[in-house]
């Protein structure tokens, strides 16, 4: 029996939503994709229903560049609690362990600076992270606990923005695979009192601009507003179609080189080994990799 097509538009580009709390991103990745009436879209890693932000949602043939967001840096502001531990180091969790607070600004300051660099971190029982298929948390909440080896993560910067008596904020920009909530639970236990994330929110991802972010209900707005030009207005929120993968430098290809690309050919060009954006004259056409012999190899196109 064939496959029935997917109804919508086939429209391209990436939308930044500023995610309320309390919902999943992909409830609010659905609702999205209905404004738009676009036939696909994917988001470029989750937000906890108690974290809010910027979460990139990609339309149509983004959806195919969508990796190199989850693996971009991204900066959050977090606020956290001394004193107190959770099973889930936020504040929807059960507390499993209460502490008096004692230490000073200086000793918070250092702890936090600590993490600065490269370390190694254990993900959180209530990540998103598979084991045999299912995500972590869904283990947890049967009360599986998971062995996890450690991962290697980068903090880049670190500012401590607020520290009082028995609370921390941070703002802090980190490699891909950092948990926040994780580096907030080794902190507290670092300063032997514990800690646990009051307030969580994603500020950045890659270079994307924050005043290019808008909320559901700004989006909602427009499009009721204007019902019969809805499209030809919220389709000017959309990012370029490339620009998940705006890092990598470009390589230009002719016609026929575009041609062939498509059709599986590798083609010959002048760049050295690495990977790259294609673009026939001002068309971008997906990614591909050079390799060594001065050949480029389509990893993935844009289909028109």
């Amino acid at each position: 029996m064939a496959r029935s097509r997917k109804s919508g538009r086939a429209i391209n580009g990436v939308f930044l939503l500023d995610k309320p709390l309390g919902e999943s991103s992909n409830r609010y990745l659905q609702r999205v994709r209905a404004i738009f009436n676009a036939k696909k879209a994917g988001h470029t890693g989750a937000l906890d229903p108690l974290a809010s932000g910027m979460l990139p949602i990609c339309l149509g043939e983004s959806t195919k560049f969508s990796q190199y967001l989850l693996d971009a840096d991204k900066t959050y502001y977090v606020r956290a609690k001394l004193g107190i531990r959770t099973d889930t180091s936020d504040a929807d969790g059960e507390v499993v362990e209460t502490k008096p607070v004692n230490v000073t600004e200086s000793q918070i300051r250092n702890a936090c600076l600590a993490y600065l660099g490269q370390s190694e971190q254990v993900p959180s029982m209530y990540s998103a992270l598979k084991h045999e298929g299912k995500p972590l948390y869904w283990y947890a909440r049967q009360g599986i606990t998971i062995d996890r080896p450690s991962r290697p993560i980068t903090i880049f910067e670190m500012s401590i923005d607020e520290i009082t008596a028995d609370e921390f904020a941070l703002t802090v920009r980190v490699s891909k695979g950092t948990y926040i909530r994780s580096l907030v639970d080794d902190i507290g236990q670092d300063l032997g009192c514990g800690a646990y994330v009051t307030e969580l929110r994603r500020t950045r991802v890659a270079d994307y601009p924050i005043d290019k972010m808008l909320t559901f209900d700004e989006l909602q707005a427009i499009a009721d507003e204007h019902k019969d030009e809805r499209f030809e207005l919220i389709d000017q929120y959309l990012l370029p179609a490339d620009s998940p993968v705006a890092s990598l430098p470009k390589c230009q290809v002719s016609l026929r080189q575009r041609d062939g690309l498509r059709y599986g050919q590798p083609q010959a060009v002048t760049a050295s080994v690495g990977m790259y954006r294609l673009y026939c004259e001002e068309e971008f056409i997906g990614v591909g990799e050079v390799l060594e012999d001065g050949i480029v190899y389509s990893k993935r196109l844009i289909v028109n």
